[in-house]
């Protein structure tokens, strides 16, 4: 199915309303998932919102909650999309090429090795506990912020 006779995610949500009763479908900026309020947030006026939308829903059903290391993020968004892609996309009639999962998955491997990256001579470092890396190279430690929404900072321990 191609965009054009891709149903509206107006009508998709009365789907998901319906078989999902227990979660809210809430408009917002972006699509994110929230555990604690049970509500996955949605841009309908964006590019894939259907396909965004059944990967937030994935987040939910998978009872993704929270994550302490970075890495543990990219797992849980790998297994979101491949739930998506293998079970809602078929439920749905929702097509979701493997390109699009790809150029997702980027923007958070790009999110890590930008977090990873040490801030006093550029070499990788590793993640101690949350937020706190650790030089490989020239034992410099420094926190991150959470930076998943806005521009990443990182400060010196």
């Amino acid at each position: 199915m191609d965009s054009t006779t891709m149903p509206s995610t107006h009508s998709i949500l009365n789907k998901l309303k319906q078989d999902f009763p227990n979660l809210t479908f809430q408009p917002a900026d972006d699509f994110w998932w929230s555990a604690a309020n049970k509500t996955v947030y949605i841009d309908s006026l964006a590019d894939n919102s259907q396909i965004l939308t059944l990967h937030e829903l994935s987040h939910a059903l998978l009872n993704h909650t929270n994550y302490e290391r970075d890495v543990e993020l990219l797992q849980l968004e790998r297994d979101a999309w491949e739930y998506a892609r293998t079970v809602l996309s078929n439920k749905y009639d929702i097509p979701i090429d493997n390109e699009t999962i790809q150029n997702h998955l980027d923007t958070y491997r790009h999110w890590i090795y930008a977090r990873s990256s040490c801030p006093q001579c550029s070499t990788n470092g590793v993640q101690k506990k949350e937020r706190i890396y650790t030089c490989i190279s020239c034992n410099h430690n420094w926190r991150v912020n959470e930076a998943r929404v806005c521009a990443l900072r990182r400060y010196a321990q």
